[in-house]
C-alpha cells in the first residue's frame, strides 16, 4: 500500500530541519496549545455533569418523583387517593407525608427546619431518606419509647449538638391554648438517628419523624400534606403528573422533580454550554499557532513548493499538503488532550483532590462525570477548528508561482 506523496511531504515537513527525526519546536507548541485546550474543556464539562448528576441523585434520594397535594392544604383520605393512582401508569410505590416548618431546640441552640412525617415501611420504596442513616438501623426507629422519634441531618445535629438518644424540643409557630394562656406549641422527641445526604441543604434543614406523630403535632388527625410517588422512569416524571392531575381532578394537584427544580437544573445547562464556549476558545486561541506554525512553513518551503509545482503538483495538492499538516497537528493535540483529560478526571474523582465548602456548593467534594458525547463533542471540535485554521495558509501557498521564485535560483 502506498502513501500519498501529499501525506509523506506533509509529515516531512512537520520535522525540525536540524534534526529531521524530532518534530520542530513551532509544531510542538501548536500541539501544546490544542492538547491544554481541549484538556480544560473535558475536565470542566465533566465537572459540570458530575454535578448535574450528584445533585439530581441526591434530590431525588431525599424527595419523591412526583408529589400530589390538595390547594385546600391538607389530603383528608390518603389511603383512598392512593388506590385512586397506584394502578396509573410508570407508578411503582406510593406513600403519604406530613411536612410543616418547625424550630428544633436543643439546650441553649434552636434552628428552624422542615419536619417531614413519613410511614417507615412505604417510605423505603419511594425515597432514600433511611439508607442515608448513620450507625442506625431501621428496626431502632420502630422500637417502643415514651417519646416519638426523630431523626437529624448531620450538619444540624452538630449544630445543636445533639446526639443520638438526645431529647429535642420541636416547636411549631401554631399556637395552642394552655393553661398559662396561648403559647407555641411544644413537643419533645428522642433523636434516634442522624442522617447524611452530603447535601448542605438537607442536613442542615431536615429533620423526619413518624407519620403519626407528626400528625398530631400539626393536628391533621388522620390527614397528610400530600403522597409522594416513585415511578420507573425519572423522565416520564411530567407526563405521569400530568395523568394523575386529569384524573383526580380540581382541589388536587401533582408537582414533579423537575418542576420543583426547574430554576437549579436550568441554571447548571445554561452555565455548562457557557463553559462550553468559553473554555472554546483556548482551542480557538491553539488555532492560532496552528496558522502561524503553516505560515512559517509557507514562507520556508517556497523553494519545495516552486520545484513541487514545476514537476506537475497543482495548487489542489500544494493546498492539500499543508491542510494535512495542520490537520495531523490538531489530532495529535486532541489525542493527547482526550488521555490527559480522562486521566485528569479520573484523579480528581478517585482521590478527591478538590474539597468544596458544602454549605456553597451543595456538595462536599469535586463530582466528575465523563460522559461519552462529551468527548466526541470536544474531539470534533477540536478537530473541526484546527482544520478551519489551515485553510487560508494553505491558500496563500497554493498561490504562490514558481517562475517567481526561481527566477534568481
Amino acid at each position: 500500500m502506498t502513501i500519498p506523496y501529499q501525506l509523506f511531504i506533509a509529515l516531512r515537513y512537520l520535522k525540525s530541519k536540524k534534526r529531521r527525526k524530532s518534530l520542530s519546536f513551532s509544531v510542538v507548541i501548536s500541539i501544546c496549545g490544542v492538547t491544554v485546550g481541549v484538556m480544560a474543556l473535558l475536565v470542566v464539562l465533566s465537572v459540570m455533569s458530575g454535578f448535574h448528576e450528584d445533585l439530581q441523585k441526591k434530590i431525588l434520594g431525599v424527595n419523591s418523583h412526583v408529589i400530589v397535594l390538595n390547594y385546600k392544604g391538607t389530603i383528608e383520605d390518603p389511603f383512598a387517593i392512593s388506590q385512586r393512582i397506584k394502578d396509573e401508569p410508570h407508578v411503582v410505590a406510593l406513600s403519604p407525608f406530613v411536612m410543616g416548618q418547625v424550630m428544633v431546640s436543643h439546650g441553649k441552640k434552636a434552628h428552624g427546619v422542615f419536619l417531614r412525617g413519613i410511614d417507615i415501611s412505604l417510605e423505603s420504596k419511594t425515597t432514600d431518606i433511611l439508607r442515608y442513616l448513620k450507625n442506625t438501623n431501621v428496626d431502632d426507629l420502630q422500637q417502643k419509647d415514651t417519646l416519638p422519634w426523630i431523626i437529624l441531618g448531620r450538619e444540624l445535629a452538630f449544630t445543636l449538638g445533639a446526639l443520638v438518644g438526645d431529647v429535642v424540643n420541636v416547636i411549631s409557630p401554631m399556637a395552642e391554648i394552655g393553661p398559662l394562656g396561648v403559647l407555641p406549641k411544644t413537643r419533645s422527641f428522642r433523636v434516634a438517628g442522624i442522617f447524611e445526604v452530603g447535601m448542605f441543604e438537607y442536613d442542615a434543614n431536615l429533620v423526619v419523624t413518624d407519620l403519626r406523630a407528626a400528625q398530631e403535632f400539626f393536628g391533621y388527625g388522620k390527614s397528610v400534606t400530600g403522597i409522594a410517588i416513585k415511578i420507573d422512569d425519572i423522565y416520564k416524571a411530567t407526563e405521569v403528573k400530568e395523568s394523575i392531575v386529569k384524573k383526580l381532578t380540581f382541589p388536587f394537584y401533582a408537582k414533579d422533580w423537575i418542576q420543583m427544580n426547574r430554576n437549579l437544573f436550568s441554571a447548571l445547562k445554561l452555565e455548562k454550554f457557557a463553559m462550553f464556549i468559553i473554555l472554546t476558545l483556548i482551542i480557538l486561541v491553539a488555532s492560532f499557532n496552528i496558522v502561524s506554525t503553516l505560515m512559517m512553513n509557507v514562507m520556508d518551503k517556497q523553494k519545495e513548493i516552486a520545484i513541487l509545482k514545476s514537476i506537475g503538483a497543482t495548487n489542489r495538492d500544494i493546498m492539500l499538503i499543508f491542510m494535512i499538516q495542520g490537520l495531523i497537528i490538531g489530532i495529535i493535540g486532541t489525542a493527547i488532550g482526550l488521555i490527559g483529560g480522562y486521566t485528569l478526571g479520573k484523579l480528581i474523582d478517585s482521590y478527591e483532590i478538590v474539597k468544596l465548602p458544602a454549605d456553597v456548593y451543595y456538595l462536599s467534594k469535586l463530582p466528575v462525570k465523563m460522559k461519552l458525547t462529551d468527548f466526541l463533542l470536544v474531539s470534533l471540535s477540536a478537530v473541526l477548528i484546527s482544520f478551519i485554521s489551515t485553510i487560508y495558509p494553505s491558500y496563500q501557498a497554493a498561490k504562490l508561482q514558481p517562475v517567481e521564485l526561481l527566477r534568481y535560483e
